[in-house]
């Protein structure tokens, strides 16, 4: 069992190690044991896109050049900069090695390694200067205004081993509270703190901690919601890919607050690498003391256990996450009570979702003056967000709460690709809402997306173009919802698919002006009488878009016609005489025989045989075809 000057004596050991990978320059801290140090992203988009391969490549190459006592390979959690996977990071100089190659690999052992000259052609363009010299992350587009608190340590330590989490302070929390601090003095801090759920809602960390402590009972639980559903997010899964010994710090802590002797933590079993890695890291904490009985010589005892989830959306709620937990199908329980007097196996329970946990060590650590000093007036910290869609960096991403959205998208995003504009963007996943343009400069926290008909949810922001319809993309999020519905309520079982039909029907340009009318009536039904949160705001995609945008429904509905060209029902594809050359390539390429006309004479298209597929405009090499 390990003892705190145990703990710490293992900090002292591999500081340096840790130290180097933070550092940017020539100089390497003393006692790290390397030359140098190479982080290589082993989260699941840099593994889909091949940094397995890069790091069996690379582990041959340092052993045949006689390399292994200089260069240490660590395989780490995300980085953050998803769109230029595989990422290969090299201490001490920081050199950000981007979309690297098996093939890349021999070059950059021979030089950089062995040789000691960084190959700059193969570095992501924003970390080598106009002289030559390479830059610090942070002083790239995409990182410069990022402050990781809940990511601190995704991108620079080894997830698989514990003593490199200890190394940067870990489970130091969990000894200042088990040695020196009262539950009610956790809670305090918690409160001070001003942390709030960033799983969605919201509700203080500190309220519900205190009324789970609060609810008199000889057993109590608490859980993490790892069960992260929405499409398009991945900020959980790459916390617990990247640094997974946080999550268990704090729930043990959460633990000895509320009296509980008994974690669960709800994973989907479509995150195989977030599921692996919990597991080694519950295993070490196990061996090493740090959970179990006694920790750290006192009378505390806590365990947790993993229980994987099949990727019910519904499950996200945190009554049907107990109920799949308890071995039951996951439906929502009605409220009250709550569970923090009545929750998993009918014990006072608390959840809190992964980036929420994330916060709460650096909290104890730092103070809660610390962290509500960043963020606004009522909504403290930072958020973790994905960033997707039509954007130029898509990855990971966390900013300090009150960072507006066109810092987001235009700086660090990059912007829209393609010279394209900016058209809206859509947080909160199949619970929130769109954002449009005019709307850019809003400061994103929980008071400012609510006012504007979204809301922060889990941390999903996907960014849409001028060619994206907004009339698809609620048809897109209510088609998932349909699917996702438990059925346990007629508002949500029937209301879903009832909604998703009327938008299904404008999309094909069937609808009447009359239906917008109905579908209004029917959102708000669902918003007031659904049982829990998944049909009470799957409205919201369709009131968000319908308000900022009933221009394009009145399109769709009256004129029958997509003014973003993306409805296939209603695209019509039209050749232009004065452009077409008559070379043919239109009319060989038709699956269907829908195109006629003679050589070098203007072509025709058939509107009755066209099935709108699109391959005589990709074909066409004049510009000649155009949809309408």
């Amino acid at each position: 069992m390990l003892t705190i000057d145990e703990l710490n004596k293992i900090r002292a050991k591999k500081q340096d190690l840790i130290e180097m990978r933070r550092h940017h320059g020539s100089e390497t801290p003393k006692n790290c044991g390397y030359k140098y140090q190479v982080l290589v992203c082993g989260g699941t988009g840099c593994t889909s896109s091949g940094s397995k391969n890069v790091i069996s490549a690379l582990e041959e190459e340092i052993k045949k050049n006689g390399l292994e006592n200089d260069v240490k390979i660590v395989r780490t959690g995300c980085f953050g900069l998803c769109s230029l996977g595989p990422i290969m990071i090299v201490y001490p100089e920081g050199s950000f090695y981007a979309r690297v190659t098996p093939d890349e690999i021999p070059r950059i052992v021979e030089q950089h390694l062995k040789n000691g000259e960084v190959v700059k052609e193969m570095l992501y363009e924003q970390t080598v200067s106009e002289d030559g010299t390479v830059k610090a992350l942070d002083e790239t587009d995409f990182y410069r205004k990022q402050l990781r608190i809940a990511l601190r340590n995704c991108g620079v330590i080894d997830p698989e081993d514990v003593e490199e989490y200890i190394a940067t302070g870990g489970y130091q929390a969990l000894a200042k509270v088990l040695t020196s601090m009262s539950p009610d003095d956790v809670i305090d801090v918690l409160l001070k703190s001003g942390l709030r759920g960033r799983g969605g809602g919201g509700f203080p960390t500190g309220r519900k901690w205190a009324f789970a402590k609060a609810s008199e009972n000889e057993q109590k639980y608490v859980c993490c919601n790892a069960d992260e559903g929405d499409p398009g997010a991945f900020m959980d899964r790459s916390i617990l890919e990247g640094d997974p010994h946080t999550i268990l710090e704090a729930i043990a802590i959460a633990g000895y607050t509320i009296g509980a002797d008994k974690g669960y933590i709800y994973v989907r079993a479509e995150y195989p690498v977030a599921v692996e890695r919990l597991r080694i890291a519950i295993k070490q904490a196990e061996e090493y003391g740090l959970l179990g009985d006694g920790i750290f010589g006192t009378d505390f005892s806590f365990r947790v256990e993993l229980r994987l989830g099949a990727g019910a959306f519904v499950c996200g709620e945190e009554t049907a996450l107990m109920t799949s937990i308890e071995g039951h199908r996951g439906e929502p329980r009605p409220r009250p009570p709550f569970p923090a007097v009545k929750g998993l196996f009918g014990k006072p329970t608390i959840l809190n979702n992964v980036e929420t946990y994330a916060n709460i060590c650096q909290i104890i650590l730092n103070g809660p003056e610390w962290f509500a000093s960043m963020g606004t007036e009522t909504s403290k910290g930072t958020k973790v967000f994905a960033l997707g869609g039509k954007i130029t960096n898509v990855g990971l991403v966390e900013v300090p709460m009150g960072t507006t959205l066109r810092e987001i998208v235009e700086e660090i995003g990059g912007g829209v690709p393609d010279g394209k504009k900016f058209k809206a963007a859509q947080t909160g996943g199949p619970s929130g809402g769109c954002i449009p343009a005019c709307h850019i400069d809003v400061p994103i926290d929980y008071e400012h997306l609510m006012a504007l008909g979204s809301m922060m949810g889990s941390g999903g922001l996907i960014v849409m173009d001028e060619d994206t319809c907004m009339v698809d993309i609620a048809k897109f999020f209510l088609e998932f919802t349909v699917d996702e519905s438990c059925g346990k309520c007629t508002p949500c079982r029937i209301g879903t698919r009832r909604l998703y039909q009327f938008i299904d029907k404008i999309t094909k340009g069937q609808a009447e002006l009359e239906d917008i009318d109905k579908i209004k009536e029917l959102c708000a039904h669902m918003k007031s009488t659904s049982l829990c949160a998944l049909g009470q705001t799957t409205p919201n995609p369709v009131i968000s878009t319908m308000y900022y945008f009933e221009d394009e429904y009145i399109a769709h509905v009256k004129d029958k016609t997509c003014p973003s060209g993306v409805c296939k029902d209603l695209l019509k594809y039209q050749i232009l005489p004065d452009k077409c050359k008559g070379c043919t390539l239109c009319a060989r390429n038709c699956p269907v025989d829908a195109i006629s006309g003679s050589p070098k004479k203007p072509h025709v298209i058939d509107r009755k045989k066209c099935i709108k597929c699109g391959l005589c405009m990709r074909n066409c090499k004049f510009g000649a075809i155009v949809k309408k």
